[in-house]
C-alpha cells in the first residue's frame, strides 16, 4: 500500500502570468521610455517648468561616467546656472544609527508645511569593498517621497567621493532651478565626506544621540568644528534627561573651539522626530544664522569661495579621469604596477615615466 507523501516545504509552485496589459504594454511603455532620450533643450524646458522627472533625467545625465554625455551635460548645468542660488543649502551628518533619514523626513515634512520646496540630496560614496550604497534609499522617507513639495534623490553609487561630491554639486544647481528652495545634503557621517558636504552648503548640521555619558568620545574635531548647529536627537521618553545631559556637555566644549569666520555661535538643542518637539526650533536656528551671515556678507563671501573649490575639485578629478583613460597609460598601467611590486622600479619613477606620457 502506497503511503501519500507529504508535501515538502521546498517544492515549487507554479508562476501565475503577469496580466497581459502588464506584460505587454506597460513593459513596452516602460522600454520606450528608458530609451528616449531628451535633447538638453528639452531637459531645460522641463526643469524650468518644475518638472520632476525632467530633473531626475537631468541629474542622471550629470551622473552619467559616459564621456559622450559630458557636453550635453554641461549644456544643460549652464543653462540652469542663472536660475540657481536662490535656496538655503543644508548639510546634515551623523553617524548610522543617529537617526539622520527620519530626522531628515520630519523636517521635511515640517518645511513643506510651511510653504518650502524641498530636494534631499545624498552624498555617500558606495564601498569600495562591496560597491552598496547606504544613504539615499527613499523607502525610510515614505511620508516625504508622496509630499509634492518635495525631492530626493539617492547618492549616486560605485564612484569615488570627488565623483560623487561633484555630480551632488551639480545637482544642487539644477534643483534650485527646479523651484526647490531649501537643498539638504545627507552624509553618511564616517570618512571625508563631511568636508566635501561642507564645502557646498550655507549651514552644517551634526546629529547627535544620548549615550552613557561619553557623547564627546570619539568625536573627531573636525566636525565639531565644521557644526553650525549640534541637534541631539531622540530627546523622547525616557530619554530626554540624557539628551539635556548631552546638550550641556557639548554647549560646554563649544565655548573651547576658536570663532568662527562667519561670526555665529553655533547652537546646541534637543529634537525628537517621534514628538516633532524641537524641529522648528532647528529651523529658527537655521533663519537666525541667515540672518546674521547676510547682513555681515558672509553668505555671499562663502559662496564665491565656494564655487572657486569646486573649479579647482572638477580640474583635479578630470585630470585624474582623463589620465587613467587615455590610451597609452591603459596599456602600460598593469606592467608598471607589476614592476614595481616586484622592486623592478620604484614608485615615483613609474609614475614619472607615466606622467611624461601622459602629458608628452
Amino acid at each position: 500500500m502506497n503511503k501519500k507523501h507529504p508535501k515538502s516545504a521546498l517544492s515549487e509552485k507554479k508562476g501565475v502570468a503577469s496580466p497581459e496589459i502588464l506584460s505587454k504594454n506597460s513593459v513596452e511603455q516602460i522600454v520606450r521610455f528608458r530609451k528616449f532620450q531628451p535633447s538638453a533643450n528639452e531637459l531645460i524646458e522641463g526643469i524650468l517648468k518644475q518638472d520632476k522627472v525632467a530633473l531626475s533625467r537631468a541629474i542622471t545625465l550629470v551622473e552619467s561616467t559616459n564621456f559622450e554625455h559630458l557636453e550635453k551635460a554641461n549644456e544643460v548645468i549652464n543653462a540652469c546656472l542663472p536660475f540657481a542660488n536662490k535656496s538655503v543649502r543644508i548639510g546634515i551628518t551623523g553617524v548610522p544609527g543617529v537617526g539622520k533619514s527620519t530626522f531628515i523626513e520630519c523636517f521635511g515634512l515640517y518645511l513643506t508645511s510651511i510653504g518650502k520646496k524641498v530636494a534631499v540630496l545624498a552624498v555617500d560614496p558606495s564601498s569600495t569593498i562591496s560597491h552598496g550604497s547606504i544613504l539615499g534609499d527613499k523607502t525610510r522617507m515614505e511620508e516625504l517621497v508622496k509630499d509634492k513639495n518635495a525631492y530626493i534623490r539617492p547618492s549616486a553609487s560605485g564612484e569615488n567621493l570627488g565623483g560623487v561630491a561633484r555630480k551632488t554639486r551639480e545637482a544642487i544647481i539644477l534643483c534650485e532651478a527646479t523651484g526647490f528652495d531649501t537643498i539638504i545634503i545627507e552624509t553618511v557621517g564616517v570618512g571625508q565626506s563631511e568636508t566635501a558636504v561642507h564645502s557646498m552648503v550655507d549651514f552644517f548640521l551634526l546629529l547627535k544621540i544620548s549615550g552613557a555619558g561619553d557623547e564627546l568620545q570619539g568625536i573627531k574635531r573636525g566636525i565639531m568644528e565644521m557644526a553650525d548647529a549640534i541637534v541631539i536627537n531622540k530627546a523622547d521618553g525616557d530619554n530626554v534627561k540624557r539628551a539635556n545631559a548631552a546638550k550641556s556637555e557639548f554647549s560646554n566644549a563649544l565655548h573651547l573651539f576658536p570663532a568662527k569666520k562667519s561670526g555665529w555661535n553655533p547652537k546646541v538643542s534637543t529634537c525628537s522626530s517621534i514628538t516633532k518637539d524641537g524641529v522648528e526650533d532647528v529651523w529658527e536656528t537655521i533663519l537666525n544664522y541667515l540672518e546674521l551671515t547676510k547682513s555681515n556678507n558672509y553668505f555671499v563671501e562663502n559662496r564665491m569661495e565656494q564655487n572657486q573649490y569646486w573649479m579647482l575639485e572638477t580640474i583635479n578629478e578630470q585630470l585624474k579621469t582623463n589620465f587613467y583613460n587615455h590610451s597609452e597609460i591603459c596599456l602600460l598601467l598593469e606592467q608598471n604596477k607589476k614592476a614595481v611590486q616586484k622592486n623592478e622600479i620604484s614608485p615615483f619613477a613609474a609614475a614619472k615615466n607615466l606622467l611624461g606620457i601622459y602629458f608628452k
